[in-house]
């Protein structure tokens, strides 16, 4: 019976930060972000919600998967479990950040890290269990577009680099 509540924990966990920056800055998001210049290629904003549900439901499945075939937080996990770890704060901070300080240019600093953590994570735990580091792919893959979209964001409203000025 324990398992089945490892197995739902890691599974909601990625979940609770995005909830929250959800939460945090959803005030900001319509009225501030509508009135970016962004790209024609940006995702209308109704995919989001959708797409980080489907992305932090399997993050967190394949974090479950890496935990359990690693015996727990042994030793073994300090490195893959730190990873996601890392990886998962700054992709929290990135909302907060974007709409809620305004400040593209720490977003931008944010989600190249992140990006960088991410594929640290997919690779390491690809030796541990292949299944969770293909469980990451479609999240590196939106993870791109996103970095990409942040770049143009960043790149199109130079007065909005350094964050809110009201």
């Amino acid at each position: 019976g324990r398992m089945w509540a490892y197995t739902v924990g890691f599974t909601v966990l990625p979940h609770v930060g995005g909830f929250l920056g959800w939460l945090l800055n959803r005030k900001d998001i319509s009225a501030w972000y509508e009135k970016l210049k962004k790209p024609s290629w940006c995702p209308p904003r109704r995919v989001f919600p959708v797409a980080w549900t489907v992305l932090y439901t399997g993050m967190g499945y394949a974090s479950y998967l890496v935990w359990n075939d690693l015996g727990g937080c042994s030793s073994k996990a300090i490195v893959p479990l730190g990873l996601y770890g890392a990886q998962l704060a700054l992709n929290w901070a990135w909302p907060p950040l974007f709409f809620g300080a305004r400040n593209l240019s720490l977003a931008l600093i944010d989600i190249l890290l992140l990006d960088g953590l991410a594929v640290g994570t997919a690779c390491s735990w690809y030796r541990i269990n292949r299944v969770a580091a293909l469980l990451l792919l479609p999240y590196l893959g939106w993870l791109a577009m996103a970095t990409c979209l942040t770049i143009r964001i960043w790149k199109d409203n130079p007065e909005q680099k350094r964050g809110r000025s009201d």
